[in-house]
């Protein structure tokens, strides 16, 4: 009886004892999975905070960065307009030096046409060679302030080659024929896409630098149809270029020493490689020392022309006695350098006036065979309008030249729509013949 209490007892204690057991591991693992969210929690929070402290980091080198980015904009616009004022001031500048420098060559050129004894004759020779210096190292920097803008823009569009040929032949024969060179423009049907003033220049450029650095012989110049470009190629016979050289002649104020240098100042090359390069013209060059020089450049083929292109014969030109040029030049010692060397050098009937209005009434109803235009005039006329003005007063478009001291692309492309032939300053007494030959033939 007492035994089967006592069993009894045991496996209620026993009992009890799993019961308790069970209920203290729920409670540990209670407690652990507390402790566990509770980790989580501490770890979110500062989590939380990391984040938040990254925020505020990034939060202010995103303010710094703007800070910068309007400093820097302020900067960028600042260079961006002395840039502009930079180009501006050359082009005034240049517009005021080249007006009495092209006076003072046209006024050596009627003295040149005097009778001179030794001493002058050579005084006379070193004077138009500082003047040729002067004016192709202006005209230099010009050239390279315009490139170097980064706003400049270029007006692509076809360029007939040929008919470029034909105005380089006028402008570069006499320079080739003072040095007893062959200047030769092979004929060509080709049209390119490119900017006219700036190819032009290009082409200026080459044939410049190869007339300098050729004694004998010439230059030829021609156009080569390469797949879907053209290759616009000029060759002459001069000293070449030494292999270590070649690498060099790009750059500015690079030149090829030899005894007794060529004239300039080394920037021909630079403003070549500066102009193909923004317009996207591949340029390759070979030469061997003794034998000459051949410089190419790659221009995008448009069409070719249904017509032959023949250069003009200069060397045989029309006549100029006793034709009559209209002058329309506001400054006076322009004028009377025009005057002189119309009469007095080609024989012709020199009208000079100041601005349109004059030129009107000194026209009258006799029109004249050329009018001769400087481009800026007073009071905002400019010889574009001069020009169109005398043409409607006569009812016929007369041939027509414009000079300017303003190497601005807009002026040789406006003087191109209207037909009339766009000189440079300072005005050179050969370039103006050939060129009068060259519009009255």
């Amino acid at each position: 009886m007492f035994l089967r209490s006592d069993d009894n007892e045991a496996r209620r204690v026993e009992k009890l004892t799993r019961i308790s057991d069970v209920l203290v591991e729920r409670i540990d693992r209670l407690e652990e999975s507390r402790g566990s969210a509770w980790s989580m929690f501490q770890a979110a929070v500062a989590l939380e905070q990391e984040v938040q402290a990254r925020t505020r980091d990034l939060e202010k080198a995103l303010a710094d960065l703007s800070d910068r980015n309007r400093e820097l904009a302020v900067a960028r616009a600042f260079a961006e307009e002395a840039n502009r004022s930079k180009t501006r001031f050359l082009r005034a500048a240049s517009h005021d030096l080249l007006q009495p420098l092209s006076a003072a060559k046209l006024f050596l050129s009627a003295l040149q046409d005097t009778a001179q004894d030794e001493l002058q004759t050579e005084l006379s020779q070193r004077l138009a060679g500082a003047f040729e210096s002067v004016e192709e190292l202006m005209h230099a920097v010009l050239d390279i302030s315009r490139l170097d803008s980064q706003r400049i823009e270029f007006q692509r569009k076809p360029v007939h080659l040929g008919e470029m040929f034909q105005r380089l032949a006028v402008e570069y024969l006499p320079m080739a024929q003072a040095k007893g060179l062959r200047l030769r423009f092979i004929p060509t049907m080709a049209v390119v896409e490119s900017d006219p003033t700036f190819l032009r220049r290009i082409a200026q450029n080459l044939i410049s630098n190869a007339i300098k650095y050729t004694d004998q012989g010439g230059v030829l110049v021609g156009a080569r149809k390469r797949g879907e470009s053209v290759w616009l190629e000029v060759f002459d016979t001069g000293i070449g270029i030494a292999a270590h050289d070649r690498a060099r002649i790009f750059n500015e104020f690079h030149r090829i020493s030899r005894d007794g240098g060529a004239p300039g100042m080394g920037l021909g090359l630079s403003i070549v490689r500066r102009a193909c390069a923004k317009l996207g013209h591949p340029i390759a060059m070979d030469s061997e020392p003794g034998r000459g020089t051949v410089f190419r450049v790659s221009l995008p083929l448009v069409t070719p022309e249904s017509r032959v292109i023949v250069p003009a014969a200069l060397q045989s030109g029309p006549c100029l006695r006793g034709r009559v040029a209209l002058v329309v030049e506001n400054d006076a010692a322009m004028r009377r350098a025009l005057q002189l060397l119309l009469r007095d050098r080609l024989g012709m009937v020199a009208r000079v006036t100041g601005g349109t209005a004059e030129a009107l009434a000194e026209m009258g109803d006799d029109p004249p065979d050329v009018v001769i235009a400087d481009y800026n005039l007073d009071n905002g006329d400019t010889g574009l309008q001069a020009i169109a003005a005398l043409r409607r007063a006569v009812g016929q478009p007369v041939p027509a030249i414009i000079i300017t001291a303003r190497r601005d692309p807009e002026i040789g492309r406006a003087g191109l729509e209207m037909g009339a032939l766009v000189l440079e300053k300072p005005l050179r007494p050969d370039e103006l013949q050939a060129a009068l030959q060259h519009m009255l033939a």
